[in-house]
């Protein structure tokens, strides 16, 4: 497996041909089980609906489609409201800051490390935190029991154990064969995926456009109400 190096400050992306996409949204179907994290996390900004873009909807069906049979892909968290990149932001950062031994960085190169787990929640629509653009998919793949293929951590951990290839050298070789999945059949389907973290992977926004050397399609959407009437 090709892992390429996270993505840099989010000035390097200004870079774009914004396409006006709609949203739509996602349910449960053969291909997809949608298990939205936040609001069972009690963040108070959750948004409870599955909202994608709709090359996005289009691609994470390709995707489970490249399963083998009776798998399907579980979807932990799609688009997100700006108010909660800005929750989740100031909720993980000290715990990043603490667990990842950030205490002696200063204060521009702390958030260059944060923002490859937690995007910095930066007010611009044209440069913004990839999940507000309806981009970025945070999934995982369950097989016909239901049950979660074991990838060596859960959602939102903070450790060396997230980056997509931490398994390929040495370790599990079930967890490093689960990762290889789940990562071929998202960028055989046309998703990039965030180093740092193996569940998360995107379409259009900045993060697949740098990885592509492209311009991103997408603007952030940051209230419910710009795009509740599409979806």
């Amino acid at each position: 497996m090709k892992v390429i190096p996270a993505a840099p400050s989010p000035e390097i992306f200004r870079r774009a041909e914004f396409s006006e996409e709609g949203f739509v949204r996602l349910t449960e179907s053969p291909l997809l089980t949608i298990d939205m994290q936040y609001p069972a996390l009690g963040m108070k900004n959750a948004e409870s609906l599955c909202l994608v873009r709709e090359q996005v909807a289009q691609r994470l069906n390709t995707a489970a489609e490249l399963l083998p049979k009776g798998y399907k892909l579980k979807v932990w968290d799609a688009w997100r409201p700006f108010a909660l990149q800005e929750e989740l932001y100031y909720t993980y950062r000290e715990k990043l800051i603490a667990d990842l031994h950030l205490e002696g960085l200063s204060a521009e190169e702390r958030d260059r490390v944060i923002s490859g787990y937690v995007s910095l929640p930066v007010d611009d629509r044209q440069i913004p935190p990839v999940h507000t653009t309806g981009g970025a998919v945070d999934v995982t793949v369950i097989d016909p029991e239901g049950r979660e293929l074991p990838m060596g951590t859960g959602f939102d951990s903070f450790s060396k154990m997230t980056e997509t290839a931490y398994f390929e050298s040495s370790g599990d070789s079930r967890i490093r064969d689960s990762r290889r999945l789940l990562y071929h059949v998202m960028t055989e389907a046309g998703f990039t995926n965030l180093p740092t973290e193996w569940w998360h992977f995107d379409f259009g926004d900045r993060f697949w456009a740098y990885y592509n050397n492209a311009p991103a399609i997408y603007r952030g959407a940051f209230r419910r109400e710009e795009i509740y009437e599409k979806a």
